[in-house]
């Protein structure tokens, strides 16, 4: 990070370097900021903040704009401070169960492209990270190849991947120590040192679900409240919560698992060792087979959802029946959290309305009546590169949603 160079150590200089610092954490974490939003959380004086970011602009550290003509409103334009793009880069990486998604922002919080890529369930995680490397850099080279089936790519501009300062990392289940018995499990004991090794810089981890969760309140569906209750619908079901205006990830690193609360305590087993759970109801899978139990002919999850935009009774059936399962798990969640804003993410989210008009009618039948008119239900709106994003901002920790958020697992201690 660049900062104002002194020949001197005295007090005055020490205490003019810690503004330096204030002001630019603020813009770190914050992204661009107009004066008066530094000077409000900054509590520094007009006249000194003015002094301190003239010479934060001087050194290069700090640049400054106005937002584009469009966007502008009546009267004079508000300049807004940010950290110089060139200042350095982040990099975030979900590692989702069938594909790798990776995304990158610089430090002015600019996303500066995302890139996707399917593979088979059962990948070796080098094999993995091989990917992760290839559509990095893909984004640093600027390729616009067809990046082939199964891929997606947003790219607004190009990564410098020797200006990482770090790399967030989303896998999914329940992260605790890397060197835990469920790490062991996960197979994942290794992932941070395999990833250091490979990109020389800090890694951290964390599940890709709560990520998730981060990413679409800070910049997505939830952005707007301090307690959010996010869910995703993929070939797992989890979720994660923001309580009180900060990310809960719980003692053991298993908050969110609400694919794990039974529906029926006498249907399908689940991989956890339970029975019915929401899991074995909503997740692709299951709701291809649910599918299929009720006549539906369509061949994978694609031909469901082209099924259910046609209107197929078939798969609307299935729909309103998970919807009804789903609406019921999050009644019980929301009397115990609370929530202002459900975000439903997930491919299954892709149905629409066929989904979420069921699962708020659930919703809204089983939430006391207090309750009910004080819940906004909500669609995902980051996509596929929603982990991703919320790897990038663990790393950034732009957010006061973070301030009480347990250290992130790093290489350190992997």
């Amino acid at each position: 990070m660049l900062s104002g160079m002194h020949e001197h150590d005295g007090p005055l200089t020490r205490l003019r370097r810690s503004h330096e610092q204030t002001v630019l954490e603020l813009l770190r974490k914050h992204g661009p900021l107009s004066r008066a939003e530094l000077g409000a959380r900054s509590g520094l004086s007009r006249t000194t903040l003015h002094d301190i970011v003239a010479g934060l602009g001087s050194s290069g550290a700090v640049v400054a704009s106005t937002p584009h003509v469009e966007v502008r409103k009546r009267g004079r334009p508000v300049e807004k401070l940010s950290l110089n793009p060139a200042a350095g880069e982040a990099v975030g990486i979900d590692f989702a169960r069938r594909a790798v998604h990776v995304a990158a922002v610089n430090f002015a919080h600019e996303v500066i492209g995302s890139e996707s890529e399917a593979h088979s369930a059962d990948l070796s995680w080098p094999e993995r990270v091989d990917i992760a490397q290839r559509l990095l850099a893909t984004l640093a080279t600027g390729a616009s190849e067809n990046p082939g089936d199964g891929g997606r790519r947003e790219r607004p501009g190009t990564v410098h991947l020797d200006a990482l300062s770090a790399i967030g990392v989303g896998v999914v289940g329940p992260i605790t120590d890397p060197g835990s018995e469920n790490a062991h499990a996960q197979g994942i004991d290794g992932l941070p040192d395999l990833l250091r090794k490979r990109f020389g810089v800090p890694v951290l981890l964390d599940n890709n679900t709560r990520l998730a969760a981060l990413a679409e309140a800070v910049w997505g569906a939830a952005a707007d409240s301090s307690d959010v209750l996010y869910l995703r619908l993929s070939h797992g079901v989890g979720g994660g919560l923001v309580v009180g205006g900060a990310l809960h990830r719980g003692r053991y690193g298993l908050s969110g698992e609400f694919g794990h609360v039974t529906v029926d305590p006498a249907g399908r087993p689940c991989e956890c060792g339970g029975n019915g759970c929401l899991e074995t109801r909503a997740s692709l899978d299951a709701v291809l087979f649910r599918y299929r139990e009720a006549g539906g002919r369509a061949d994978g999850f694609a031909g469901f959802l082209d099924a259910a935009a046609a209107g197929e009774p078939s798969a609307l059936g299935v729909l309103e029946r998970v919807g009804h399962d789903v609406g019921g798990v999050l009644a019980a969640v929301c009397h115990a959290v609370g929530p202002g804003v459900i975000v439903v993410g997930g491919e299954l989210a892709e149905t629409g309305p066929a989904l979420l008009e069921p699962v708020e009618r659930a919703l809204r039948q089983q939430l006391m009546p207090l309750a009910r008119h004080h819940v906004d239900v909500r669609r995902a709106t980051l996509g596929e590169a929603g982990s991703a994003l919320g790897a990038i901002a663990l790393v950034l920790h732009e957010s006061p949603l973070l301030s009480h958020y347990p250290q992130p697992v790093s290489e350190e201690n992997a």
